[in-house]
């Protein structure tokens, strides 16, 4: 298969890599070219401009937010430019509303279009762990899979409209954010009261929430270890404004998720924005006079 991947920060080249590794023809573009320059070095070919990426079976992009997808695919003249038939795998995390948006262009261009954000770090995405999350035309979901399966460790189904995978991401990040800040404030308090947050939290990922999300940011805040950066702080700001953002659109109510955003906030607004999410809880600490 014939696939172009723009957007080659530590995940896109991870995931561009596993597809190197089994065999497809790829074609790679970055903003930065130093990162397409290695994938370049592995057999991989260099695109010079996004427009080079026109020509494939399959375009996969994984750009940082809605304006660096909407310069890349709109604004470039890669979307006017890809080739009949092609199938579009957009799987960034992006706000409902440009997915929709995107979703509408594509269709009267003759192109599918198919939203497949995904969970997983870093090191998961090398392993070609990733757990995938997808929306959009069966048919082309179909003609994808083979390369969600070099990427991922399973592919979830959510829908044929591509936003209903965006707003499932946006959800999850939502939630897992969501549990990050109840670690901290919970390891805080027990702080506060002559508990060591590590035996808190080690009972906490043991017991009543023994699983990997509390396990791995649960380490993370016990040993405060928020550098280097596998999901940074300001992107966690951005998922939470996509969820509230995602919440006006349809009317729910998110109140939680306006306490997350201001908390984010607090964090970025002492240069912590560059830390990996995890140190939201440096706010929490702050906030009970803790060091």
């Amino acid at each position: 298969m014939k696939v172009g991947f723009a957007g080659l920060g530590a995940m896109g080249s991870a995931m561009a890599k596993n597809i190197l590794d089994a065999g497809h023809f790829l074609v790679v573009w970055n903003r930065s070219p130093q990162a397409a320059e290695a994938l370049a070095a592995q057999g991989a070919t260099q695109a010079d401009d996004p427009t080079e990426l026109a020509n494939v079976d399959v375009l996969i992009t994984m750009l940082a937010d809605d304006a660096a997808t909407w310069s890349v695919v709109v604004e470039s003249g890669l979307l006017g430019q890809l080739v009949p038939g092609a199938v579009h795998v957009n799987m960034a995390t992006i706000s409902v509303a440009l997915a929709q948006e995107l979703a509408a262009l594509h269709q009267a261009r003759g192109i599918s279009y198919v939203a497949a954000p995904v969970l997983g770090r870093i090191d998961v995405a090398a392993a070609g762990n990733l757990n995938i999350l997808a929306a959009g035309d069966a048919a082309a979901l179909a003609r994808v899979q083979p390369l969600f399966d070099v990427m991922g460790q399973k592919t979830w189904h959510f829908g044929e409209q591509p936003e209903q995978a965006n707003v499932v991401k946006i959800a999850a990040n939502f939630t897992l954010a969501s549990a990050i800040e109840t670690m901290a404030e919970g390891a805080a308090l027990v702080r506060n009261h002559g508990v060591a947050a590590p035996d808190f939290l080690a009972m906490l990922s043991g017991t009543l929430f023994n699983c990997p999300a509390y396990k791995n940011y649960g380490g993370m805040i016990a040993e405060q270890r928020y550098s280097p950066a596998g999901f940074k702080l300001t992107l966690g700001l951005k998922d939470v404004n996509l969820a509230l953002e995602a919440g006006n659109q349809s009317h729910t109510p998110l109140p939680f998720a306006g306490v997350l955003k201001d908390n984010f906030l607090d964090a970025v607004a002492q240069g912590d924005g560059q830390l990996d999410w995890s140190g939201l809880a440096t706010v929490a600490t702050r906030r009970a006079g803790l060091k």
